[in-house]
């Protein structure tokens, strides 16, 4: 397996030249004065070793090995404990964490290429940090300043641990019927009882304490999931002076054994009157944990890049060095008995699609982190909440979108390979292996594609789709846009897919659902001629800086827009092919 690299230089691309990060942060108060684009390169520079030199080793092994449970107790592989030491000794842990509680309060615009980084080079390792951040995150917005005070600055510190737990046994996706319960006791805690199932990092051997953040229901509580509360439950009560003591009443009962991800430990939890407290009001929790789900789905997103871009790389490299025939256009390697297989046709088609979805993946990932900084730091309410529109609107594309195509990509490196990417030794099947749950886990990608059409398009009548195209148009109107006719022709046609939908949808409910997977697929690919316009663009104003990056940029985007994005065609026809056929067939005919 070639070893990762952090790709530093398409990464300072983003920041620097097509989103210009420095300037942003300038005007905005959380980061002003307080972060420049050399000490973003300080970090991501530091990250990158991180990932390449302590993570990747331990990649393979700790698929071999796996994560072990033994008596409630859970084993990480070898080599996880020490390095999450060092992960945590770095603060990255805290990256984007409050700095008033001890975290580094680095720009989310950041944060996501850092967690790119992480996920190439090991996903089973990153998913547990991942969750702490996620849970941070949840802690921070929704609960009391005593909580707050008494469990962020250990968690960013990476001493205690964070993990989401929601589904069970019957409830995946609706919620509402969850059955654990929280039973109010005298001191103003909650005794938690119940199962929870497919929880990441629920045990583990990395950290001192695990702080749960559960959905439960108290006894009053309405029916469905406006009768949901959270609550947070450490596995470690913790004294008034911030000690741990006792063990609190909860265990992992088992693991998961698992397609992908081995080493991250899947639990299924069982709280047996745990102690707990409620994080934000009563029967408001799922609100409250949509603030956790939605960092997860961003970042389960990214996941699909980070495991795509490690897929790229071990296939270029293999690609230029192993000898198949000659190339179609005559002998290149004259010297050797035949060519090497990066210059056969088909080998080019499936490297440079993983290269243009992977950098459109990139970009979009960089473009939410910058709307999520502003929805956060934004100098005025109307601001803020136009980039919480945004975020919202682009979220399920992030990542259903990313995660999808990571897959395709993943799928394309193990092919590269020909036989060998079905050997464990190369790694490439690892990667497909643990892509493959991206698609799954924080909402399935079907329910995000429910989500972006009927509550992120349809519900408000379209108006955050309309600001949205409203400003791939006005870019569009700039001088110097590279693919102007090719963008807006998929711009108009995303737009009238949409309003077909609508239309439909008033007539037939069903029709929501039968056109939404394609829809997030049409919606996707537009976002990226967006911002594969933009690197475009800007490749070409900049080419005598550095010809051979910016003249591959330019090629890729030609790439992109000639045998990719004519994709939603065909999407936009499956859209209109309407939800009837879906129907005709009798349950008893499956």
């Amino acid at each position: 397996m070639t070893d990762y690299k952090a790709p530093l230089r398409d990464i300072h691309f983003l920041l620097d030249d097509v989103f210009d990060a420095e300037a942003k942060w300038s005007v905005l108060p959380g980061f002003a004065g307080n972060l420049d684009i050399d000490t973003a390169g300080a970090i991501l520079e530091e990250a990158g070793k991180l990932a390449s030199s302590s993570l990747a080793p331990l990649n393979r092994s700790g698929d071999e090995e796996g994560a072990r449970w033994r008596d409630g107790v859970v084993t990480t592989p070898t080599g996880f404990k020490e390095a999450y030491a060092t992960y945590a000794e770095g603060g990255w842990v805290g990256l984007s964490g409050n700095p008033d509680f001890g975290g580094m309060g680095m720009p989310k615009m950041l944060a996501v290429h850092v967690e790119e980084m992480l996920y190439a080079a090991n996903s089973s390792f990153t998913l547990y940090s991942v969750l702490s951040s996620g849970a941070c995150l949840a802690i921070d917005t929704h609960a009391s300043t005593e909580l707050k005070a008494t469990y962020l600055p250990r968690m960013y510190a990476g001493r205690w641990a964070g993990s989401m737990c929601l589904t069970e046994a019957h409830a995946g996706t609706d919620l509402g019927l969850i059955r654990t319960r929280a039973e109010p006791k005298a001191d103003g805690s909650y005794a938690i009882s119940g199962s929870k199932i497919f929880i990441t990092g629920g045990e583990q051997d990395l950290t001192e304490n695990i702080v749960h953040l559960v959905l439960a229901k108290l006894p009053d509580a309405p029916a469905g999931p406006k009768g949901i509360s959270l609550f947070l439950v450490p596995k470690f009560l913790v004294s008034a002076d911030g000690t741990l003591s006792e063990r609190n009443a909860l265990s992992c009962g088992s693991i998961e054994h698992k397609m992908g991800i081995k080493a991250s430990a899947t639990c299924v939890m069982n709280f047996d009157g745990a102690t707990g407290w409620l994080v934000g009001e009563p029967n408001k929790g799922l609100a409250a944990m949509f603030t956790m789900m939605n960092y997860e789905r961003l970042s389960i997103g990214i996941q699909g890049i980070g495991c795509a871009e490690a897929s790229y790389q071990a296939a270029v490299a293999y690609a230029r060095d192993r000898l198949q025939s000659r190339a179609p256009g005559g002998p290149v390697a004259k010297d050797k008995a035949a060519d090497p297989i990066i210059h056969h046709p088909d080998v080019r088609r499936m490297l440079l699609t993983m290269k243009a979805l992977n950098e459109g993946g990139r970009a979009l990932a960089t473009y939410v982190g910058a709307q999520l900084d502003i929805a956060k730091h934004g100098a005025d309410a109307v601001t803020r909440e136009a980039a919480q529109t945004r975020v919202a609107l682009l979220t399920p594309v992030a990542k259903a979108f990313f995660t999808d195509t990571g897959l395709e990509s993943c799928i394309n490196g193990q092919q590269v390979f020909g036989g060998h990417g079905y050997i464990r030794e190369w790694g490439q099947e690892q990667l497909v292996r643990d892509v493959r749950i991206a698609q799954i886990y924080e909402g399935t990608n079907g329910i995000q594609a429910l989500d972006l059409l009927g509550r992120k398009v349809l519900a408000d009548g379209g108006k955050a789709l309309d600001e949205f195209l409203a400003e791939i148009r006005r870019y569009a109107e700039e001088s110097g846009v590279e693919h102007r006719a090719a963008l807006l022709d998929a711009v108009q046609k995303l737009e009238e897919t949409s309003y077909w939908v609508r239309d439909q949808a008033g007539q037939d409910s069903r029709q929501v659902g039968a056109a939404s997977v394609e829809y997030l697929h049409l919606f996707g690919y537009v976002t990226y001629a967006y911002l594969w316009s933009k690197m475009a663009s800007v490749a070409k104003s900049r080419m005598d800086a550095d010809p051979e990056f910016y003249s591959a940029k330019l090629s890729t985007a030609g790439f992109f827009f000639n045998r990719i994005l004519p994709r939603i065609e065909g999407l936009a026809a499956c859209v209109r092919g309407g939800a009837d056929s879906l129907y005709e067939l009798a349950e008893a005919q499956f």
